[in-house]
């Protein structure tokens, strides 16, 4: 059941219950200075508690209404953000991209700005890609979506059996087999 306290040593603080305590009952509600006191109850007694418990007594109709707001608790002033060795936030309307922001955040579109362009893809995955009908602006996902296009088109088994297109599923095999591990898709 839920709130049992299996084991409990305790009797029901009740006077003359014989029961056992079960349940924690507070006496006095818990504060900033420590977590209050509680009693031990049968589950009769504890019944009778929570019948008669009400956590607004004493408050007044505002403090009521404020304490039952679905923002209840939000309001507090909370501490800025430290930026953990970043550079400060860049404007969010210089960037078209989110995590362009992000990187330019850290400092590495400056980086990359410095570092001469390096070539993305090596003479073989060029001539892969080539094969495939794509450019050097392609990503791993285009790349995959092709393959499966030509794959479906030169293989035999759609084509009735005709074996005239076998070099250029090949090809195109091979071009897969090169481009599914470059280190520009890493």
């Amino acid at each position: 059941m839920h709130g049992r306290v299996e084991g409990a040593a305790d009797r029901c603080a009740v006077p003359g219950c014989t029961h056992a305590g079960e349940f924690r009952a507070p006496l006095r509600p818990s504060s900033f200075d420590g977590p209050g006191q509680w009693q031990w109850l049968c589950l009769d007694h504890v019944r009778e508690h929570n019948a008669r418990y009400n956590y607004f007594t004493g408050m007044s109709p505002e403090e009521i209404e404020a304490a039952q707001s679905p923002t209840a608790g939000w309001d507090r002033a909370t501490r800025a953000f430290a930026h953990a060795g970043a550079d400060p936030a860049p404007p969010w309307s210089d960037f078209k991209d989110p995590l362009d922001a992000i990187s330019g955040r850290f400092g590495s579109r400056f980086r990359e700005q410095a570092q001469p362009q390096r070539v993305r893809f090596s003479g073989a995955e060029q001539r892969a890609l080539h094969v495939l009908g794509l450019g050097s602006d392609t990503d791993l996902h285009a790349v995959r979506k092709r393959y499966s296009e030509l794959v479906r088109r030169y293989h035999p088994d759609r084509n009735g059996g005709d074996r005239r297109h076998e070099g250029k599923l090949g090809q195109v095999l091979e071009a897969w087999q090169v481009l599914k591990t470059a280190p520009a898709f890493a």
